[in-house]
């Protein structure tokens, strides 16, 4: 009788893979830090040193947050319900100037416990001090893409902007050969990052093949400025610098027409929906519908804690696909599938980690979770992905596995205290007391 290390048995299995296949009763072996085998709970003729009973519940890919801004979750609140530039500078940017790599380490802990316990197990981060944010998502036991925000101005990491390129490629070189962490090059968006600094950043993605990744068309003021600068829309301009292509993800793309799409068709330019964050700080709806109809592979991603206020996709899942139902007036826009699919195998080819999770398929790395349906808001169960995008929610998982090693219990967080991050993380906020808001 074979042995595996960890074998999954009694739920139903939403694979993801190309086909969406579904086992009911099905069972998923883990050897190492790999899926070795999927089959009918019927055939369960093997052992293993850890078995988990799902319980009747639904088994799918962990979930992949392909844009969000980890250390972030220490500013939760700190700034709400204010035009965007208000919140940048009277609020967001004197937080930010007082940021240094520990805050950074504790924000990424809080960031990584709260995706875990909802469902994550990859995540995409932009942000300051980047190295603390690989090692954050080492210790948890997440998988992640991470690269250091480069912009014009001076950065409370690096200072100039000829050292944030450096700091970058000595992230890519210390993390190259790590299983969990992956490296990209993230210079901000068009309007603070000059045409230089755009070039420079493809090129140092060119040359250690890494994603290269920007916000791009986020808020309307943006075209404006653009326009006002370059005589170009934020895509025509990118274009226009050799810029696009295969390897360039797009955050946010919400005010982008025909053309700009038909462009990121042309260049292999993958985007990344941010509909939660995008309602609140009221930049507009992305035509998602138009990108994937055109072939546009679109990822699904929370942005920070304070643009949004959570990192749960299953909340964001909901969110897409209502608020792209009412914006295109067809509720059969972005069915359960489509977004479920964004939310971990779209989310995955987004990144460019399509080949290591997303789906459960035999090869892949055993990212997983469970979601636990014995619930009265899952009860009944007609259709399993209507019930993950409209009825499920973060805390209805109760297992996560990463990489093949089990990091949460029946709720429980096993690698990390989480009562301890949340203190660390409620030490960290005294220092912007002055700062917030609501005193």
């Amino acid at each position: 009788m074979y042995s595996f290390d960890i074998i999954i048995k009694n739920g139903t299995i939403l694979t993801m893979d190309s086909k969406c296949s579904v086992l009911k009763r099905g069972l998923v072996c883990i050897e190492g830090d790999t899926i070795s085998h999927i089959c009918s709970d019927d055939e369960n003729t093997f052992e293993a040193d850890k078995i988990i009973n799902a319980k009747g519940g639904l088994i799918l890919p962990g979930l992949v947050n392909a844009h969000t801004h980890a250390a972030m979750s220490l500013f939760r609140g700190l700034a709400d319900d204010l035009p965007l530039m208000e919140w940048l500078n009277n609020y967001i940017f004197p937080a930010e100037s007082r940021m240094d790599a520990d805050f950074v380490f504790t924000g990424t802990l809080l960031a990584c416990a709260e995706m875990i316990m909802s469902g994550t197990t990859t995540f995409c981060d932009m942000y300051l001090f980047e190295d603390e944010v690989a090692k954050a998502a080492r210790l948890t036991g997440m998988r992640c893409l991470v690269g250091e925000v480069l912009y014009d101005f001076l950065s409370p990491n690096y200072g100039p902007i000829e050292k944030g390129l450096a700091y970058t490629e000595e992230l890519i070189k210390k993390w190259q050969d790590d299983p969990l962490v992956s490296i990209a090059v993230e210079p901000h968006a068009t309007y603070t990052c000059s045409p230089d600094l755009l070039q420079a950043a493809n090129k140092l993605a060119l040359e250690y093949n890494v994603p290269l990744i920007i916000h791009v068309a986020e808020t309307k003021s943006e075209i404006s400025e653009i326009r006002k600068k370059y005589n170009k829309r934020p895509f025509e301009h990118l274009e226009s610098l050799g810029v696009l292509g295969p390897h360039f993800i797009a955050d946010h793309c919400v005010h982008i027409d025909e053309s700009e799409i038909k462009r990121m068709v042309e260049h292999g330019v993958k985007a990344v929906d941010n509909p939660e964050s995008n309602m609140k700080l009221a930049s507009g709806i992305s035509p998602v519908s138009e990108l994937i109809a055109s072939g546009v592979t679109v990822g699904l991603g929370t942005d920070g804690c304070a643009s949004n206020n959570n990192l749960d996709l299953f909340t964001e899942m909901d969110t897409a696909a209502k608020l792209h139902k009412i914006e295109t007036m067809d509720p059969t826009v972005l069915d359960a599938v489509t977004v479920l699919k964004m939310a971990t195998i779209e989310g995955a080819k987004a990144l460019g980690l399509e080949d290591i999770t997303g789906s459960i398929e035999v090869g892949k790395k055993a990212d997983i979770i469970i979601v636990d349906t014995n619930k009265p808001h899952l009860t009944p169960m007609y259709n399993p992905y209507s019930h993950i995008v409209y009825a499920a929610r973060g805390n209805d998982v109760s297992h996560s596995i990463i990489n093949g090693q089990l990091v949460m219990e029946d709720r429980k967080l096993l690698i990390v205290d989480v009562d301890e991050i949340m203190s660390r993380a409620r030490n960290k906020s005294k220092q912007f007391q002055d700062i917030a808001r609501f005193k």
